[in-house]
């Protein structure tokens, strides 16, 4: 998925948009192909994320997603059994690589969808699916739900509404209560410990990073971090001088998704940067302040507040270890007594 994702950023710096023609798309036969569901069946209309009304079976017991953190919050809520087909980039959990795949995230194929006979479709707005896919599907009356999470609380409002929408609502509000949990005990244990000034690195050449209204950039701020760069845009270009010019403590970049040692990822991008004339002029590279993190990071899903924990434990070590021991001492004085 991170491959596809940074390919996207790239699409969307350089590729003018891509015009939306149905017929092109699909045949006349293709279209009644989808449209073959009884009347009789009963159906109630929701809202999704973007504002769209969409009319889906009050039943749902076939979903079809089309994008990875969409895959993931259906296995993080229990509905696998549902999930009939997802994309090529669907790989996290495991299981989710054994789906009948449609495709690719940015271009499905609409097809490999109809053949599937979803009851409902899960897109994603603002991270992943194009307008013109959802809108090809809109016009084979094949419901869609479009999410667009843009802060890790409406992340978790996104997966408590996709579980009502499914028919897991009880299984939806106690993930997200669980999620919400975990975040206050972050915040809590980062009391009164001063931000990390951080670059985060989307893609390194042409240097990418992230705008401030970004569901990453509050990803960031939850685990005791900002960026410094200040941009209305999702994902700002920017000059490698100017980072010099701010030099951020530390540089925070996702790793390829497969790489399991993160700490062997960072060692590896430091080994580059410090090779490179520019990048070995930035502290943070002298400190050895490079860190990597799961391209979970990069995916508006349960897995993010994991990202979260362990970010804010590797950029804030010291206060950790100072609670943690504090914590311990407060244990044996209970158990003393």
């Amino acid at each position: 998925m991170f491959a596809e994702a940074r390919q996207q950023v790239r699409r969307r710096w350089r590729l003018p948009a891509v015009t939306f023609g149905a017929a092109a798309l699909c045949s006349a036969t293709i279209a009644a192909g989808a449209q073959n569901a009884s009347p009789a069946t009963p159906t109630r209309s929701v809202t999704d994320e973007v504002g769209r009304r969409v009319v889906l079976p009050v039943t749902v017991n076939r979903i079809v997603s089309l994008a990875p953190n969409l895959t993931e919050t259906i296995y993080a809520l229990g509905l696998e059994d549902k999930l009939v087909g997802d994309t090529d980039y669907c790989d996290t959990p495991p299981a989710a690589k054994s789906k009948p795949h449609v495709g690719s995230v940015l271009s499905p194929n609409l097809e490999a969808i109809i053949a599937l006979h979803p009851d409902l479709v899960l897109a994603a707005a603002n991270t992943a699916n194009r307008e013109e896919t959802v809108a090809s599907l809109d016009h084979l009356r094949i419901p869609t739900y479009a999410s667009d999470p843009r802060t890790v609380n409406q992340m978790i409002e996104s997966v408590a509404r996709i579980a009502d929408v499914a028919g897991a609502g009880l299984e939806g509000r106690a993930l997200a209560t669980r999620l919400r949990e975990r975040l206050d005990t972050l915040k809590a244990k980062l009391a009164d410990v001063p931000l990390a000034h951080v670059l985060f690195v989307v893609w390194e050449d042409p240097l990418i990073t992230i705008g401030q209204n970004t569901f990453i950039a509050d990803a960031l701020l939850r685990a005791g971090a900002e960026s410094v760069i200040v941009s209305k845009q999702d994902w700002p270009q920017i000059s490698i001088e100017e980072v010099v010019r701010l030099q951020p403590e530390y540089i925070v970049m996702p790793t390829t998704h497969g790489e399991a040692d993160d700490e062997r990822s960072a060692e590896d991008q430091l080994k580059k940067m410090r090779e490179r004339p520019v990048w070995r002029a930035l502290r943070a590279v002298q400190a050895g302040h490079v860190l990597t993190v799961s391209d979970e990071v990069i995916r508006p899903s349960p897995g993010l507040i994991d990202v979260i924990e362990q970010l804010a434990r590797r950029l804030h070590e010291d206060a950790f270890q100072k609670r943690d021991a504090a914590f311990s001492r407060k244990e044996c004085v209970s158990c003393a007594r």
